[in-house]
């Protein structure tokens, strides 16, 4: 009875160490997979992680572009809008110079018809430039050498001159004097000094004659040149004629008053002084 009671024991612990061992194998089999799984799991993250970091750069390079995109269409459209206003405003300044040109000319053409009879004549001339009018009268009409007291000759042709200037109440109408190089009669001397006196004075006279005839006075200056802007060299009798001369110069009052005030001087107040 023994005997039976050994045997079975020996086989129960057999049974119960077989099958121990089968469990550890499975354990480790299975530790094993799972150890493979959460290596995998590990490595598909990482992968999953760099897609993530290399779609954020994209995001961030796309809004980066956009953005330069953005800024670029907005400084085209600054640009474009820049360009379309200059395009305007040079527009609007060639219309204005084709009004102005059309408004000289009209000028000219109605100064030049009121004497039109005196440039037959060939006792003036009436020229354009591009800020002016001109009416430029023979000297040897109006004075006898060395003197500025007007020949009745002279007197006549100035009173149709004022008549032709009466009109233009736009415009300051500068009177210039000039004569030749030739040095004033020392008989002379007492009342002109130089060709500068003698200029000035014959362009006050013009300028009296002028205002007899109708010409507003505030709208006039009376002024000398003397020899120093010649027409033709001094050297032949024919040349210090044409120097010899009176010149009668219109110009818009608004260009004068614009270039008055840009060469005016600004006021000094003195230290202490109150206002």
């Amino acid at each position: 009875m023994k005997n039976y009671l050994f045997i079975g024991l020996a086989v129960l612990a057999a049974g119960m160490i077989v099958t121990g061992c089968v469990s550890s194998g499975k354990y480790k089999k299975l530790e094993a997979d799972k150890n493979q799984e959460v290596t995998a799991l590990q490595q598909e993250k990482s992968a999953l992680e760099q897609q993530k970091s290399a779609l954020e750069k994209d995001v961030a390079d796309q809004k980066r572009q956009t953005a330069a995109a953005e800024q670029r269409a907005v400084a085209t459209e600054q640009q474009n809008a820049a360009a379309i206003h200059e395009v305007e405003q040079l527009r609007a300044d060639k219309a204005h110079l084709i009004a102005a040109a059309r408004g000289q000319q009209q000028e000219y053409q109605k100064l030049l018809g009121g004497l039109s009879s005196e440039v037959e004549k060939g006792k003036l001339e009436v020229k354009q430039y591009k800020n002016m009018l001109s009416v430029d009268l023979a000297d040897e009409i109006f004075f006898d050498s060395g003197r500025a007291t007007l020949k009745p000759e002279g007197k006549k042709l100035l009173k149709k001159v004022g008549e032709a200037l009466k009109g233009y109440n736009d415009k300051i109408i500068r009177v210039v004097g000039h004569t030749d190089n030739k040095p004033v009669p020392k008989s002379m001397h007492a009342t002109f000094p130089s060709n500068w006196e003698l200029s000035v004075l014959r362009a006050t006279t013009v300028v009296r004659l002028l205002q007899e005839a109708g010409v507003p006075p505030e709208s006039m200056i009376a002024s000398g040149r003397g020899e120093y802007d010649p027409m033709a060299p001094n050297d032949t009798a024919e040349g210090r004629q044409k120097n010899r001369r009176i010149a009668i110069m219109l110009y818009d009052k608004k260009l004068v008053n614009e270039l008055t005030e840009t060469t005016a001087e600004p006021a000094v107040e003195t230290p202490g002084e109150t206002h």
